[in-house]
């Protein structure tokens, strides 16, 4: 499996975290992704956060981008936790 980036774009709400959850479970046992959390409502020591959902598109929270581009599981309003496991583990 080739490694990933996992970005998870939050902003603290009970959904995010279980987004974020899901993604970690979803990743613990590979070495092979790395999986960043961006709080929105946090913000970032620099502008990264801010940066990138700019860059990506983020319309809402919580969103998913695998490797620099928005996840499917996210395109319609909320996360379909079953395209996410999916994208992540390439089933």
């Amino acid at each position: 499996m080739a490694e990933k980036l996992v970005e998870v774009f939050t902003s603290g709400c009970p959904i995010c975290e279980r987004t974020v959850k899901q993604v970690k479970d979803l990743t613990q046992y590979s070495a092979e992704h790395e999986v960043v959390v961006y709080d929105l409502n946090k913000k970032c020591d620099t502008n990264e956060c801010e940066d990138k959902a700019k860059e990506y598109g983020v319309q809402s929270v919580p969103t998913v981008a695998i490797d620099g581009k928005l996840a499917d599981c996210c395109s319609n309003n909320g996360v379909n936790f079953d395209t996410l496991e999916a994208e992540i583990l390439g089933k």
